[in-house]
């Protein structure tokens, strides 16, 4: 288990998931020498990359920085999406956490839906 709040997140994994399609499209684009299958593959890219955004928006992702551990689960919904994270890039290309309305910090407001947390792995020798 790691200690850092890094990829536990709905849009994390799909969007990578939909991204290796994408890369095995794309590659067997290149292996067979076919247009169509090197455009599809960047296709799917593209449309991991905007399925990704969508769901960070929609809170299935979250904020910058780290969360508390007991928001670490793969269920937690980020109830901050809303308003925009503060320095959150893709936020900002929404429109989102410029104004007054962005919670510092934003992580407050995390509702874990599903699952048990993660036992840190610094408690676990404890």
């Amino acid at each position: 288990m790691s200690q850092y709040d890094e990829g536990h997140t709905v849009a994390g994994w799909t969007g990578t998931a939909i991204a290796t399609v994408g890369s095995a499209v794309l590659g067997a684009g290149i292996c067979v020498d076919s247009a169509a299958l090197m455009v599809g593959g960047l296709g799917i890219l593209a449309a991991s990359v905007l399925v990704t955004w969508a769901l960070h928006l929609s809170g299935w992702g979250k904020p910058p920085g780290v969360r508390p551990r007991g928001q670490w689960p793969m269920g937690a919904r980020d109830l901050t999406a809303r308003d925009g994270h503060v320095d959150c890039w893709g936020c900002r290309l929404a429109g989102r956490g410029r104004g007054a309305a962005a919670v510092p910090g934003g992580a407050s407001d995390v509702v874990a839906v599903a699952g048990d947390p993660e036992p840190a792995a610094a408690e676990v020798g404890r």
